[in-house]
């Protein structure tokens, strides 16, 4: 357990002073997601879409997440949205993944 209490300080320090890039805030979202923190999780993926609404990874991990927490409409507008990110960057295998998430975010 050390070693994950190690890279969430890092990930965090690393976002407070602004030295992050989007892999870092994404990395520190899935931290949060593995520790059961939810709401931070949520709001850091969430700040990440406000500066980078391109990464295209965390669409679907969020959906994911939210889905799980039962949490259905945030859940479907985020896989939604990556969707659409998907179809406009002709990612084929992110789309198939979105599209197999959403259904199941409709079916929860």
């Amino acid at each position: 357990m050390p070693d994950v209490n190690k890279r969430l300080a890092f990930l965090e320090h690393a976002v407070k002073t602004g030295t992050a890039d989007s892999f870092a805030r994404y990395a520190l979202g899935m931290e949060y997601r593995n520790a059961g923190r939810v709401d931070d999780a949520v709001a850091t993926f969430t700040e990440l879409r406000a500066k980078d609404p391109g990464y295209l990874p965390m669409y679907l991990m969020v959906g994911q997440l939210l889905t799980e927490a039962a949490r259905k409409s945030e859940a479907i507008e985020w896989l939604e949205a990556g969707i659409v990110l998907a179809t406009e960057r002709s990612d084929g295998k992110a789309l198939g993944e979105l599209e197999s998430a959403l259904g199941e975010a409709r079916d929860a």
